[in-house]
């Protein structure tokens, strides 16, 4: 089953759970999402950021959205950190059901203007749209990026975003980073933000850089609206440590025999999360 973004979330803030969007860059992470989710009954968010989408080309997802249209788990494919409107308009004719715009390091008049554009363009095919607010950190651990110093959303602007753009979710910074955090580095989630954000919107919140916080942080962070969390590192630091096990203790080179038990330590890392979340089982609200 594939369905927005609008759809996925609309029940999350009722029944308190929220959905991993996991970064996949082939198809061995697309069969780790997507088995994992069939396995557990779990909705499941299929998220590429641009650099992604530039490597495993625009055909890969007629493979994508087979495997998910026949599916009976609920699925989104969905384009992250969009940079501009191109970028956009790909990602729709590759078949995603949502897409994100990043106007974040824009002056606010620029991003509103952006986000509002896109949102225009992407409703009228019933594509949803994901706007951001605030800056995500930069661990120096990931090729998506981040900032060094964290720009925390405004609540009162973000009602104001949400009101003038008429995004589906919104993107917000309470302090999370993209990457895995060095040992003398400690993420300070201002949960305060979130609440505040949370009273002043009804649509879904998203967290970026969901990877190596605190689990009692992020759970707290879906009871106050967040019904997304980006998962990447987690991840793949998983799946690259098994396969780095394998390689250097194996002469191997056939895929078949290399790649299975990657794709079993990256699921692993995806129920985890999934749990985490609250929303392991949930694809039964989607029937």
């Amino acid at each position: 089953m594939l369905i927005s973004m609008k759809e996925m979330l609309a029940p999350t803030r009722e029944h308190r759970y929220a959905i991993g969007a996991f970064n996949v860059a082939d198809s061995c992470f697309i069969r780790a999402v997507v088995e994992e989710a069939e396995a557990t009954h779990t909705p499941a968010i299929i998220s590429i950021h641009p650099s992604e989408l530039e490597f495993v080309t625009d055909e890969f997802f007629g493979y994508v959205r087979e495997r998910t249209l026949k599916s009976k788990v609920p699925f989104t494919i969905h384009l992250d950190h969009g940079a501009s409107i191109a970028q956009v308009l790909r990602a729709i004719q590759c078949g995603f059901t949502s897409v994100m715009i990043d106007g974040s390091l824009l002056p606010y008049e620029e991003n509103v203007a952006l986000t509002k554009e896109v949102v225009k363009l992407a409703h009228a095919v019933g594509v949803s749209v994901e706007g951001e607010l605030g800056t995500i950190g930069d661990t120096g651990t990931s090729v998506e990026g981040g900032v060094s110093k964290v720009i925390y959303t405004e609540p009162a602007q973000a009602e104001d975003f949400v009101q003038r753009t008429g995004v589906d979710t919104l993107a917000v910074a309470i302090g999370t980073a993209h990457g895995i955090y060095p040992k003398d580095m400690k993420p300070e989630l201002q949960m305060h933000i979130l609440r505040d954000i949370a009273q002043r919107t009804t649509i879904p919140l998203v967290l970026h850089g969901g990877s190596a916080n605190p689990d009692a942080e992020i759970a707290e962070a879906v009871t106050l609206g967040v019904g997304k969390i980006n998962i990447s590192s987690d991840m793949k630091f998983a799946y690259f440590a098994k396969l780095r096990e394998i390689l250097a203790r194996e002469t191997w080179w056939d895929p078949n025999v290399i790649y299975p038990d990657a794709i079993a330590a990256a699921k692993e890392v995806i129920r985890y999360k999934m749990n985490l979340f609250g929303g392991l089982g949930k694809a039964s609200l989607y029937r």
